[in-house]
């Protein structure tokens, strides 16, 4: 009978998760198991893409090496940088108390920014219709992942403005100005776009390359609130919430 019910619940659980769609995002970078085949293009390197968009979430929506602190199951949960709770009171001082122009982030917050690429021909813009035209609807898209420790440092912390975008053209492409090449070799696979309104039960159909750094960096948060008051073309002006941890093997990719 025992079994009988274990079956019956385990029967229940699986039908909850949506299995009609591919890959999901986000995942523990650290697992490599996955049971989803859904297969499709690879999106090839960023450099050979348009960059479309950038955005942050306050807490890593991932799970990796140096980000693994579980702060809660909310939209605002997600994860934090291991090394957090070693911040000085300095590093921790808000110089805007919070009035900063880029809403939802202070010092002592880890964010996940996501610089999001497209093999359309497009300029980049607000939010993920950006990545898409009327005359290119289906897309390779590839997002470059990375977690940071947002401290009170501007001389040594990274400046989030250097990471911007600004109007830079590298070969005919628009691209980033810099992503950070020194936070472990990045992980690569298959999923999907991300955020507050997706959970295993109700998943995003779009199909996407990740490429997500292992280890945390840090950045200044004035830098944070330059490029909202820059006015960037992307119309980012706030962090936003988490998709939580998919965790069903279902759902996830095998990585290689």
């Amino acid at each position: 009978m025992a079994e009988a019910e274990m079956s019956d619940a385990m029967k229940e659980t699986v039908a909850e998760l949506c299995l009609d769609a591919g890959p999901q995002t986000p995942r523990d970078i650290s697992s490599k198991i996955g049971l989803n085949t859904v297969e499709f293009t690879m999106a090839p390197e960023a450099s050979e893409l348009n960059l479309c968009n950038i955005h942050t979430h306050t807490n890593a929506e991932h799970k990796g090496p140096g980000f693994s602190v579980f702060v809660n199951d909310t939209d605002s949960g997600g994860y934090a940088c291991n090394d957090t709770d070693t911040l000085t009171d300095f590093e921790l001082m808000d110089p805007y108390q919070g009035l900063g122009a880029y809403k939802g982030v202070k010092p002592g917050d880890t964010i996940e920014v996501h610089w999001v690429h497209t093999s359309c021909d497009i300029t980049p813009g607000e939010g993920l219709g950006s990545c898409l035209s009327e005359t290119c609807t289906d897309p390779l898209l590839r997002v470059e992942a990375q977690v940071f420790l947002v401290v009170n440092d501007p001389e040594n912390a990274l400046d989030f403005t250097k990471m911007a975008y600004g109007g830079n053209m590298v070969d005919g492409k628009h691209q980033a100005k810099m992503i950070p090449s020194d936070t472990g070799t990045p992980v690569i696979f298959r999923g999907s776009t991300t955020g507050p309104s997706y959970d295993q039960s109700t998943c995003s159909a779009l199909s996407v390359t990740w490429s997500v750094r292992p280890s945390c960096a840090r950045v200044d948060i004035s830098s944070l609130h330059r490029w909202a008051e820059s006015g960037n073309v992307f119309n980012e002006t706030k962090s936003h919430g988490v998709r939580q941890l998919v965790t069903a093997p279902e759902l996830l990719s095998p990585i290689e």
